[in-house]
């Protein structure tokens, strides 16, 4: 195996089960980190914090945080529920996560956090005002949090990804169908990525050799967003 570049780092990964969670998951333990893999429910206020404190000591977050898309609803569509659900499973979570986990690396000097964020936080898709609103608030986030933690030697950044392989997104039967390979046309590179691929961005952003990564977020989506 080649060098372990998360060996003896503990991380806290949460959605562990969901979308980019199990690729994460497997990539980072290979590389010798300890994976703590939490499946709660964050849209508790105090859910996060309490992963957090039983978790102990964390080196790297991994915000992992998805809901489904809902794209195909218009803005004159798009109800209080669909609105508030995109911020409070992609959003508020993350905030919180943040003032729990950062006092910790402050003290210490050193931490990671990345986050699975969206390339509709960058290049928005008709009929997903409320989730690509939602992406972009992490996208503005992690800026702003960002930049208050590099001074700390603390480093926040975000995949901003897309086009990536998953059930929730691209299902087999979907790619199979002809709205499937119009919309692929639109990725210059004209295929999905693995989920792999996209874990193994995300720990280069948890490693050491991305320490002169501030507030970023970075596009992963095959050339569709730049």
């Amino acid at each position: 195996m080649s060098e372990q570049r998360l060996k003896g780092k503990r991380v806290l990964l949460t959605q562990a089960a969901d979308y980019m969670g199990p690729a994460t998951v497997e990539l980072f333990a290979e590389h010798g980190a300890e994976v703590i893999a939490d499946e709660s429910d964050l849209t508790q206020p105090g859910a996060a914090q309490e992963i957090v404190d039983a978790a102990g000591h964390i080196d790297v977050l991994v915000a992992n945080l998805a809901a489904d898309a809902r794209f195909g609803i218009m803005t004159i569509d798009t109800d209080d529920d669909v609105w508030h659900t995109a911020f409070d499973v992609m959003v508020h979570p993350l905030h919180r996560l943040c003032r729990a986990v950062l006092p910790q690396m402050y003290a210490r000097r050193s931490g990671k956090i990345v986050v699975y964020g969206s390339a509709t936080g960058v290049k928005s898709i008709p009929g997903s005002t409320a989730y690509s609103t939602a992406r972009t608030a992490q996208i503005g986030y992690v800026r702003a949090v960002g930049m208050e933690a590099a001074s700390h030697n603390v480093q926040i950044n975000l995949v901003a990804q897309n086009f990536v392989e998953s059930e929730a997104y691209f299902p087999l039967e979907f790619q199979k169908t002809p709205e499937f390979k119009q919309l692929l046309a639109t990725v210059p590179i004209g295929r999905l990525a693995t989920g792999r691929e996209d874990a193994l961005f995300a720990l280069f952003l948890a490693s050491n050799e991305s320490d002169f990564f501030v507030g970023q977020s970075i596009p992963f989506s095959g050339g569709w967003a730049q």
